[in-house]
This record gives structure tokens, C-alpha cells and sequence, in this order.
């Protein structure tokens, strides 16, 4: 007999939430009791826009850094399937709203100061697929992303 799983993200109405924003999707404790936290970070509403695999994988890129450099404990910072966001695993407990400063600060830095020379992993013995890039998709990207605002809450927007 087959475990039945329940994939949270597929459970989400997608029709109800309101991007870009920064969702706490769930925290689990493991046996030692340390806390892994799941956040999604959308960044387009659902269904209406997707952000193309070259901007995409370089934003996936420079989120894995800049990050890193604003907070400890990251774990991995991974692209939906379907091109509108992130995961975002975290160790610890991290509220949305400090996870959305950060994502924006992050985005910020993307769309006014990013040269090529600060993306990370863009080299054959990097990256699995370093031809598909785009600094300035990302840049763009960002610009929108950040010109909609960054709410710590996915259903009601409440702008940082």
C-alpha cells in the first residue's frame, strides 16, 4: 500500500494569492530538533505571466549569493517549474516579512548595480546549462517585480 502525500503547493489556490510576494509555506523539525523553514517567494501571479528560463536561471543564480550574504542558514533557494518563483529552505524560524526584505534588497541589487561580472556559475565547469543566461532579463525582471512591491503576505498585499 502506496503512503498518500500531500504536496502543499499543489493544495494552494493558485486564482487567490497576490503576487510578487513572500510566503512561510511550512516549518518541520527534524529528529534532532533542529527547524527547516519552506518559503514560496512568488514573484509573478499565477497563471498570468512566467518569467523566461534565461532571466530566470540567472535571478536563481544571484539569489543563491546575495542571499547568503544577507542572512545565515540557507539552504537551498530552488525555481518553480512554472517560472513564477522560488522556494526558498531555510534552517532555523524566519518570519515573511524578513524573508521579503531580503528578497527585495536582493532584487534591488539585481536591477541597479549587477554587472556580468558578479553573476555567479556562469562558466562550462559551473553550471549544467551556462549558455542560458540573461542579465539583462533579470535586471528587467527585477525592475517590475520590484516596481509592484514585495508583500509579506500572499494573500493580502501588504507592501514592504
Amino acid at each position: 500500500m502506496q503512503k498518500e502525500v500531500i504536496v502543499e503547493s499543489f493544495e494552494l489556490d493558485h486564482t487567490l494569492v497576490k503576487a510578487p510576494y513572500v510566503r512561510l509555506i511550512n516549518e518541520e523539525m527534524g529528529p534532532k530538533g533542529d527547524v527547516i523553514s519552506n518559503f514560496d517567494i512568488r514573484l509573478l501571479q499565477p497563471n498570468h505571466s512566467a518569467i523566461d528560463t534565461a532571466g530566470l536561471h540567472t535571478i536563481e543564480h544571484l539569489l543563491a549569493k546575495l542571499i547568503r550574504q544577507r542572512i545565515d542558514g540557507m539552504i537551498d533557494c530552488s525555481p518553480f517549474g512554472c517560472r513564477t518563483g522560488f522556494h526558498l529552505i531555510m534552517w532555523g524560524q524566519h518570519t515573511s516579512k524578513a524573508i521579503a526584505h531580503i528578497v527585495k534588497e536582493s532584487l534591488q541589487e539585481i536591477a541597479e548595480t549587477t554587472t556580468w561580472e558578479d553573476v555567479p556559475g556562469t562558466t562550462i565547469e559551473s553550471c549544467g546549462n551556462y549558455k542560458d543566461h540573461s542579465l539583462f532579463s533579470a535586471k528587467e525582471w527585477a525592475k517590475l517585480i520590484l516596481e509592484q512591491g514585495i508583500s509579506s503576505d500572499a494573500f493580502e498585499r501588504t507592501v514592504l
